[in-house]
């Protein structure tokens, strides 16, 4: 635990109102508070921690500026928002943040009246900004919206599809563009921030509109030249010209860190609420104001425990590599032997071991940026080539790619292979990464191999699998974290195409396991065992081909089987049992459970915490089968030694 730091003036803040009459200077000192106190709340949960160290200056300007909560402030995808809570009545749950029962790691409706939009996906602020806006004006409000997003979020199509119907309309929005990485800004300084406030004032404003009405006097081709003369002579000095043809009144850049250049311009903008959306663009830096987080290479991105004095990370020593490594490990040694394999991620290299692939391949690797959706489709245009692409993407992010999934892939055929890191219950994460639906939006599709990896070795085998099949789409699913511990091969072996595997033998009850369950099924077979129920256990292996062969013999054989997955219902379990029932095996007294993850989204907690809850651990798996051969009443006795 650290010492509390001296926080006098953060003290005082309960909520947002608490600061509207504080000065400039202690604005200053209350940013300065902020940090620290961010800073101490993330040592003790992790988190987040570069991103909102970058817009400590921001939060505490638009929150002394606007009328929180009236006027809604979004923060794209959500990293940034620990100042945010801290400053909205949230401080004291601040060292509950991602833990189970606390504070969600991303703004959520249900959690405050200060987060008017939930998010956790990039790339939303803008959309929902516009629908607010228009939403506002259409009940004859008077609110500001004001949507902050990130320059890795504007990598995004959807971005600027908000931006282009944004800039068609006369809804009144304030986007800011808070740029720190992409450096698209000429230098930041006094000049720049001068003009900024200038071409944000009302005086300015009122000008240019004045000098538009007297351009309408022109004839139309004068009038058109004279509006882009205008935009254009601010684009040459500001930068703002993309915008500018987007719809969006551009002001900036300006430092982001200097309260004297923010203050001023934001109360500009406040104060004009005639004219259509603009955008502010202001230049940060990720883990501004603590020299651990400013001196790491990736700001301090996502971070476990650590000292605030050194910095240090308190992370759990592994006792077997995490799946996402060893993926890279299976990837990096298939394109040895194939110089036509390529990776291709969605701004994640790190997050799905693509930046390890792309330390021995860097011109075989590809970072789209947050932009599944072309991503895809790039990998499949990469396939009608010859070349065979691995697709790494997470599972809850490749929802976002569905249609190309659909259009550009399966139904051409195309041999895109895709590699679902965070299948299933992610942890900390909570609702909104949480890999629970790829398993029934894949399986549904024709022309489609779909693989779930019981453990670290079985992920090796599969991706050299994928590697092979080159007639049609594959995917492979793995959880996060650590894999059980198996001994890897050098090289995976190729899978027969929907065949699983017996791995342990019984009588009574079968349990079918799909991916990272195996681990528990096997623990609920000793504890049947020792209640005198000799079980079955299979490794399915595929979802899609399902084994025929391998159900067939565990219904005939067994009184009972049970199917688990870690994903939601309508998915492997679904497709089995619509296969037994056409194939006349639920006609003979076999009795049959399905156990998929429930129909709710769990907040988060750790994973086995989870799992527990989602009644998806042997215990659970025990209590099933005892329960369908009509014996829940031994449950409460103890199981043989």
């Amino acid at each position: 635990m650290t010492d509390q730091p001296n926080t006098p003036l953060l003290d005082k803040i309960e909520l947002p109102s608490d600061m509207r009459d504080l000065s400039n200077d202690e604005l200053r000192q209350l940013a300065d508070e902020l940090r620290d106190d961010t800073v101490r709340s993330v040592s003790i949960t992790g988190g987040h921690l570069g991103a909102s160290l970058g817009v400590v200056e921001l939060t505490v300007a638009l929150h002394h500026v606007f009328d929180t909560p009236s006027d809604r402030i979004l923060w794209d995808v959500g990293h940034q928002c620990y100042p945010h809570k801290i400053l909205t009545g949230r401080r004291d749950r601040m060292n509950t943040l991602r833990q189970g029962g606390g504070l969600s790691g991303f703004t959520k409706r249900a959690e405050s009246e200060y987060d008017p939009f939930g998010a956790a996906h990039s790339s939303t602020s803008i959309s929902a900004g516009l629908g607010m806006a228009v939403a506002r004006d259409l009940s004859g409000g008077k609110n500001h919206v004001i949507s902050v997003i990130g320059d890795g979020a504007m990598t995004a199509g959807m971005a600027y599809e908000a931006m282009n119907n944004a800039g068609s309309m006369d809804a009144r929005l304030i986007v800011i563009l808070n740029d720190n990485d992409m450096s698209i800004a000429p230098p930041v300084g006094a000049l720049s921030a001068y003009l900024s406030k200038l071409i944000s004032s009302k005086t300015y404003r009122s000008a240019r509109h004045f000098a538009k009405n007297v351009s309408k006097k022109f004839p139309r081709g004068l009038e058109t030249v004279a509006q882009r003369a205008e935009e254009y002579a601010r684009g040459m000095v500001t930068g703002g010209t993309l915008f500018e043809e987007l719809g969006f009144y551009y002001v900036g850049p300006i430092d982001g860190h200097n309260m004297d250049h923010l203050i001023p311009v934001l109360k500009n903008l406040r104060e004009d609420k005639d004219e259509g959306p603009v955008l502010l663009h202001i230049v940060t830096e990720k883990g501004h104001g603590y020299k651990p987080a400013e001196e790491s290479a990736d700001k301090y991105h996502g971070v476990s425990k650590f000292d605030v004095v050194t910095g240090k990370q308190h992370k759990a020593k592994s006792n077997a590599p995490s799946y996402t490594n060893v993926f890279a490990k299976a990837l990096i040694e298939e394109a040895k032997h194939d110089d036509k394999v390529v990776a291709i991620t969605a701004a994640m290299p790190s997050g799905t071991g693509v930046d390890k692939f792309g330390d021995v391949y860097p011109s075989r690797s590809f970072d789209v940026g947050i932009a599944e959706q072309h991503g895809v489709t790039f990998a499949a245009g990469m396939a009608t080539e010859g070349y065979k692409p691995f697709v790494a993407i997470y599972s809850t992010f490749l929802q976002r790619a569905y249609d190309q999934i659909v259009h550009d892939v399966a139904i051409q055929s195309l041999p895109v292979r895709f590699a679902i890191d965070r299948a299933g219950y992610v942890g900390a994460d909570g609702q909104t990464h949480c890999g629970a639906f790829d398993i029934a939006y894949l399986a549904t599709l024709p022309n489609m191999v779909i693989m779930a990896a019981s453990d670290e070795a079985e992920l090796m085998h599969m991706t050299r699998t994928a590697a092979s099949i080159d007639d049609m789409p594959s995917a492979i699913r793995y959880p996060r974290g650590e894999g059980v511990g198996v001994e890897l091969p050098e090289r995976g072996e190729i899978l027969e195409i929907g065949k699983g595997r017996i791995v342990r033998e019984g009588k009574t009850a079968a349990i079918l396991s799909l991916g990272g369950r195996l681990q528990e099924s096997m623990k609920a077979a000793e504890e049947l065992a020792a209640r005198g129920l000799s079980t079955t256990v299979a490794d399915a292996r595929f979802v899609k081909p399902l084994d025929f062969d391998m159900i067939r013999e565990l219904a005939r054989n067994h009184e009972v089987l049970v199917t688990i997955e870690e994903g939601a219902v309508g998915g492997f379990g679904s497709h089995v049992l619509s296969f037994m029932a056409n194939d006349g095996l639920l006609e003979n007294g076999l009795k049959v459970r399905s156990m998929t993850m429930p129909d709710v989204f769990l907040d988060q907690d750790k994973p086995e915490i989870q799992y527990e809850q989602a009644k998806l651990d042997a215990r659970s798996i025990v209590e099933t089968v005892m329960t369908a051969l009509g014996r829940e009443g031994e449950l409460s006795e103890p199981a043989r030694a």
